[in-house]
């Protein structure tokens, strides 16, 4: 929990300080949704189903607090890279934390006013509106409180602080988990408040971390109005705006890409989509690692760059990619041989298991894929190049992974599904070499010819190191 400087010492070791402690926090986050889904499931159908609609949403929405995350570390951690003056990171940081809380504000008041009418257009009917109406209320009123603890959050990794960032994520998950049977089913004094204290306990976690969160910036001197706050707004809402929605627009494209595959897969029928769905929330723990190495190269590249040490930059993409290839065939051989039983244990029924089953050999394989995508992505926005990431993932999922998924499933049914995302993973590796070139986050006059030479030779100093 201190400051570091990642300008300095092997690259590796920068990556790892920032990205170790991020996995814990990632995986308390993904608990909170598998805690929900369990205890509101007890309640019966209606209420699961709830959590249903509301999550795909719920993701898509959360985009704008990640993009936002981006825009701060990305500003913040080229500013002390550039050894700028004490004020100007502190100042920065102030407004990132002012524009999330503005904009966190008004995204969630337009969603409390406009919920019923869009989950009734989802086709959510008269029962289960009633429960997303217990639970989406509370979930907007903490939206501006999670915006705030992203962005924060975003400032201590900008500073090298991995572990804080992390601390107060488990933290926030922590409470909700805690609190969310208590408020479900109530005890002793406290009522029973079914659905509604499930949406209480996401408010209640996300407002005291975000609480926390600010205190512990203000001690640590993060977060201070002795910076001249109102100088230089507008160039600092450019800065981070530049790269923030961009950034949230890329991350808002994937759960919109899943959510028409799986309109595709729905054409299989009931079980292929409970298998389907199944399959990705293994694939989004196994994930954990790989996102949380997204979160540790952003700092490390932005401080770098603002240093101007493009070299250390273009190891730390390259040494991420190599973690990415090492650990994505890990992963896919453990999920490739335990693919049974995970599908046994998770799915409904036996088909459904069949469905994830196969997901869960084929798909893992192309998982490094997506590790270099996400990685790739972050390095580009802590580049301030955005608009390159944001093309990258656009190019992903709608020139390959959906018009490859509604093809294939029509000519070759679910195994058409899975080749699509397949090639999707495998298209993103080439679309990552060429704008990682592009950008200047890869040597262009060596190019990918000496990838693995360059491989070779990391690994060598981080032996030496």
């Amino acid at each position: 929990m201190a400051e570091r400087d990642l300008t300095q010492g092997p690259v590796w070791r920068a990556l790892t300080a920032v990205s170790a402690p991020m996995s814990l926090g990632i995986l308390a986050v993904l608990s909170v949704g598998i805690v929900d889904a369990y205890f509101l499931g007890q309640l019966g159908g209606a209420p699961l189903a709830a959590v249903g609609f509301l999550y795909p949403v719920a993701t898509a929405i959360t985009s704008l607090a990640i993009g936002l995350s981006a825009g701060a570390n990305t500003a913040v951690s080229q500013a002390l890279g550039r050894k700028d003056d004490a004020a100007v990171p502190r100042r920065l940081a102030l407004h990132a934390f002012g524009l999330g809380g503005i904009l966190g504000t008004l995204v969630a008041l337009i969603f409390w006013i406009g919920y019923p009418a869009l989950f009734s257009v989802m086709g959510a009917g008269e029962e289960v509106l009633a429960e997303i109406s217990e639970y989406a209320p509370w979930w907007a009123f903490s939206f501006p409180f999670l915006v705030v603890m992203m962005v924060t959050n975003a400032v201590f990794r900008a500073h090298g602080d991995g572990a804080t960032s992390a601390i107060i994520m488990v933290f926030s998950a922590v409470v909700n988990m805690a609190l969310t049977p208590l408020l479900i089913f109530g005890w002793w004094i406290i009522p029973g408040l079914e659905t509604e204290g499930a949406g209480l306990a996401t408010f209640i976690g996300r407002a005291v971390a975000a609480v926390a969160a600010i205190a512990y910036g203000i001690w640590k001197g993060f977060l201070q109005f002795r910076c001249a706050p109102f100088q230089n707004i507008p160039r600092s809402v450019r800065e981070i705006g530049g790269v923030g929605l961009p950034a949230a627009f890329s991350n808002a494209i994937n759960p919109a890409g899943m959510a028409a595959v799986t309109a595709a897969v729905a054409t299989l029928g009931e079980a292929a989509v409970g298998g389907f769905g199944a399959a990705t929330r293994v694939q989004s723990l196994a994930l954990v690692a790989l996102l949380a190495l997204s979160s540790g190269i952003g700092p490390v590249v932005g401080q770098n760059w603002g240093a101007d040490k493009p070299d250390r930059a273009r190891k730390a993409v390259r040494q991420s990619w190599i973690f990415c290839a090492l650990y994505g065939v890990s992963i896919a051989l453990l999920l490739t041989l335990l693919a049974g039983p995970i599908s046994s244990a998770i799915a409904s029924d036996d088909e459904a298991a069949r469905y994830t089953s196969l997901y869960l050999s084929v798909v893992s394989w192309s998982l490094v894929g997506y590790g270099i995508l996400v990685t790739a992505n972050a390095a580009m926005n802590a580049r301030s190049k955005a608009l390159w990431s944001m093309g990258l993932s656009l190019s992903r999922i709608f020139l390959i992974y959906l018009p490859f998924a509604w093809l294939g499933v029509w000519l070759f049914g679910y195994p058409g599904i899975l080749a699509a995302a397949v090639a999707a993973n495998i298209f993103a590796i080439w679309g990552a070499f060429v704008t990682g070139r592009a950008t200047g986050l890869i040597e262009t006059e060596t190019g990918i010819v000496t990838g693995p030479a360059k491989a070779a030779s990391d690994l060598k100093e981080r032996v030496a190191d």
